[in-house]
């Protein structure tokens, strides 16, 4: 059950109106979802009243919840037809995996941090969304359930994984922010040869991509 405000509700209806009016998100899908979404409900206690805020947030273990921008900016590269199978590397807080189940995607979602995997694991289907999920290593994906029609990586990485690459199926795209110190937003379509072509739009700014999995402390 959802509890929220008219006052939230209005809220919410301003970031989407904000997004496509002055930040040039245009997919009528994803900013439905954006206004689907209870973003409140996602934010560490104390916090919730900045959850319309275009802003990311802490969310504990060294990871924060995207701004909304963002979530938007890259779900909206990813171009998703209902049904398509996506890989989210980064589960984080749950609210991208929500969007893209929203958008009509079918969503496997890997979390390295296992405190924050149980959290989300637990949280999620309160909300009604029941993506499948996994406590694990993003480099090396999930390719017992691949090949996906899309993957989406959810931190900056230093290099696009060559095991994402190989579950990804032709045709289908990664989206992803490259690189270490800043990130530079990337979509990587799969050739028929298994080669990449690859687009750029523009710099962000993410937590690193970490190999292996974690315990909190």
């Amino acid at each position: 059950m959802i509890h929220e405000s008219f006052k939230e509700k209005g809220q919410r209806q301003q970031l989407v109106n904000s997004l496509a009016n002055e930040k040039g998100i245009t997919d009528k899908n994803v900013l439905d979802a954006i206004n689907t979404v209870p973003r409140h409900l996602f934010m560490l206690k104390g916090l919730e009243h900045f959850a319309y805020i275009d802003k990311a947030y802490q969310i504990g273990s060294g990871q924060t919840i995207s701004q909304p921008y963002t979530v938007a900016f890259q779900t909206q590269l990813l171009e998703i037809k209902k049904g398509d199978k996506v890989l989210e590397i980064g589960t984080g807080s749950g609210y991208q995996t929500a969007i893209l189940i929203e958008v009509g995607a079918k969503v496997f979602t890997i979390e390295r941090q296992k405190d924050l995997y149980t959290k989300t694991k637990s949280f999620l289907p309160k909300l009604g969304y029941n993506p499948q999920m996994f406590f694990g290593d993003g480099y090396a994906g999930k390719p017992t359930y691949g090949p996906y029609d899309k993957i989406l990586i959810t931190a900056g990485a230093p290099e696009i994984p060559e095991a994402l690459i190989e579950q990804l199926k032709p045709g289908g795209c990664i989206v992803v922010p490259l690189g270490v110190d800043s990130q530079i937003m990337t979509r990587a379509t799969k050739q028929p040869d298994g080669s990449l072509l690859t687009e750029t739009f523009g710099n962000f700014a993410f937590v690193p991509m970490l190999k292996g999995t974690a315990n909190d402390l």
